[in-house]
């Protein structure tokens, strides 16, 4: 059996040592690192065991013990059948004894000897683990990455947040295109607070205090962007982003992500490292594709997996005319198939010129509001919920 770890610890030392070790070891990698042990390190840890349901968790106690014990409690409590191997320099039996009652399955003392390493391992590949997360209430975080500018990532985020909304999910929508900064366009809203002030209010961040600070539209989804001068694009760091979403999973069912199309930025990755599904969004013109699979390749070289992914062709036609591919043509390019085809429409033009999303109106939508519904169907998995 492959062992997939994941590794929380907060020294960089100790995480590049079960790096190394794990070079050792056949089929076996990290498919997720936590820099910080603290009381919200479950929700990243549940996360991450959504998208790896046999991994196996490994976590440095070396820091602050108490505070280190109660992450790990909070973990086993969120994950109870999570397989988690322990390790600190403290090797006494009270304090194995309360790392055990903790919820530790495995205790490795540090430094980590080669030898005791391995033995973890095969104690490890020997016990049969398939975590379950089906308790968990989190809420999902659904991101939009466009491929190449005008390709309507932004127009797709609104709307995605817009039915969520109408559907009564409590929802928030974050726009992370620092350079475009559409969302707040396309509904009409001039935000008197951003993501600026929520990066220097994060450390007393509470429910009352974010709402307070940001746009509610009138579907219901709530709007945070970056602010409308240029100057301050990199205020908003990649751990303020993560900080901030471990806050919203707690708080709200869906967060909707606009990461605009500049995907080799910190704070981008950032976003789609938490990302519950990743929305590539294309179209059929031939220039996208090619860009599409450029982006393709470098998140699988980044170690996304394909399940995470979704390739999104907007303004679909299927009359693939002079200059356009097909979905069959497209597949093979991306080597994935296509998740689904937003029809063409002008209602998109008239919601943007409107300053409202085209979901608001769906008499006037028409076909493309029912299409995009659909699409949110079965993003969400609402017709699945629903047969079963």
């Amino acid at each position: 059996m492959a062992v997939s770890l994941l590794l929380a610890s907060n020294d960089e030392t100790f995480r590049e040592m079960i790096r190394e070790q794990l070079l050792n070891i056949p089929d076996a990698r990290v498919v997720g690192e936590f820099p910080e042990v603290n009381q919200n390190l479950y929700i990243r840890v549940l996360q991450e065991v959504e998208r790896h349901p046999e991994v196996a968790l490994v976590i440095d106690l070396a820091g602050d013990s108490d505070t280190s014990l109660r992450a790990l409690q909070k973990v086993k409590q969120a994950i109870p059948d999570l397989y988690v191997i322990a390790s600190s320099y403290t090797s006494d039996g009270e304090h194995v004894i309360m790392t055990v009652r903790a919820g530790a399955n495995d205790f490795l003392v540090q430094p980590v000897k080669r030898l005791d390493f391995r033995d973890a391992m095969e104690r490890l590949e020997r016990t049969p683990r398939r975590v379950s997360t089906g308790g968990s209430r989190l809420g999902k975080v659904y991101t939009f990455l466009g491929t190449k500018g005008g390709v309507g990532t932004t127009t797709m985020a609104v709307n995605f947040a817009g039915v969520l909304a109408q559907r009564k999910q409590q929802t928030v929508l974050i726009d992370l295109d620092w350079t475009g900064n559409d969302c707040a366009m396309q509904i009409g809203a001039q935000p008197q607070y951003t993501l600026q002030e929520v990066g220097e209010n994060l450390d007393r961040m509470d429910q009352a205090l974010f709402e307070g600070f940001v746009t509610r539209d009138p579907l219901g989804f709530y709007l945070v962007g970056p602010p409308d001068s240029l100057e301050n694009a990199g205020y908003f760091s990649e751990p303020m982003f993560r900080d901030f979403t471990t806050f919203l999973v707690e708080k709200y069912e869906s967060i909707v992500v606009d990461a605009g199309r500049l995907i080799n930025t910190e704070l981008v990755l950032g976003a789609l490292q938490v990302s519950n599904q990743i929305f590539v969004v294309t179209t059929q013109e031939y220039p996208t594709i090619r860009n599409a699979q450029r982006y393709m390749s470098f998140l699988m070289r980044m170690g996304f997996n394909q399940d995470q992914i979704k390739v999104v062709v907007n303004e679909y036609s299927k009359k693939a005319g002079p200059g356009l591919a097909s979905l069959e043509q497209i597949k093979q390019t991306l080597n994935q198939p296509v998740f689904y085809g937003i029809p063409q429409s002008s209602a998109v033009l008239g919601s943007i010129n409107k300053a409202r999303p085209f979901v608001a109106n769906r008499e006037e939508a028409g076909d493309l509001d029912r299409a995009f519904r659909a699409f949110v169907d079965k993003a969400t998995g609402r017709k699945k919920e629903a047969a079963a």
